[in-house]
Parts: structure tokens; C-alpha cells; sequence
């Protein structure tokens, strides 16, 4: 396991429509967090149809890339909440009081966090800084 990433992405709000047909550039993970409201790992362009969408870069986010078997050991025993069984999935809540988002895909965990506390993510989870 290595120290967490800087995640650059874009955040896109939009209409559910629009986000459902949304076009992104890059290597691209997109994390539907809000009906209307979607971020967009890895993309450097978002298309959408609707003129209205805001698309923003997001730089607040930061990743640790976990086997399936490093977020077993460590981080699934803090979450008190199920986690989807169909893969790939988003889930994301409180996990030891902290809000956290996981991308969860077949081999992999994306377990992905607000900057300012990824402290709080190494001294309640045990993760590298």
C-alpha cells in the first residue's frame, strides 16, 4: 500500500440526464456522488448537453490504491454500513467518524478522501501518510 495521491479530476453539476450522457476525456473514473452532481477522476474534458452544467477542476481530493486484500485487513473492519456487492461501485459514508468514499472494482479500492483529513485517515485507519 502506498501513501495517499492527489487526485485531479472535475467536478461536474448538471442534469441527471446530462450526467447519464455525459463524454469525458482521459482515463477516467466517475464518481456519481448526487443525482445531479458527479466527479470525474483522471478526466482533463467533460462534454455534456447541458449548457447550463458548471465544470470545475477538483484538486481537493486525495486516493489510496488498496488490493481487495489490504482493504479487508485494514479499512472493512471500520465501516459500519454494507457495501455494494455489485462491482464496479461508489460507496461512500463515515468510516471511524470520517467521511469517505470508496470506488470498489473488481481487484482494487480507491478509498478516497478530503485532504484536510488525511491525517485524521492515517491515525484512525492505520494507512500510510
Amino acid at each position: 500500500m502506498r501513501a495517499p495521491e492527489r487526485l485531479w479530476a472535475l467536478r461536474v453539476v448538471s442534469t441527471p440526464e446530462a450526467l447519464d450522457h455525459a463524454h469525458y476525456e482521459g482515463d477516467v473514473i466517475v464518481l456519481r456522488i448526487a443525482n445531479d452532481e458527479a466527479i470525474a477522476i483522471g478526466a482533463v474534458h467533460a462534454e455534456l448537453t447541458d449548457e447550463h452544467a458548471i465544470v470545475e477542476v477538483e484538486s481537493t481530493f486525495v486516493g489510496w490504491d488498496l488490493s481487495l486484500a489490504e482493504f479487508d485487513e485494514i479499512v472493512h473492519r471500520h465501516v459500519e454500513w454494507p457495501l455494494p456487492a455489485e462491482r464496479p461501485a461508489l460507496a461512500q459514508g463515515l468510516v471511524a467518524g470520517l467521511p469517505l468514499k470508496f470506488w470498489i472494482d473488481h481487484d482494487r479500492v480507491l478509498m478516497i478522501s478530503s485532504n484536510g483529513l488525511v491525517h485524521e485517515v492515517v491515525d484512525r485507519l492505520g494507512v500510510p501518510a
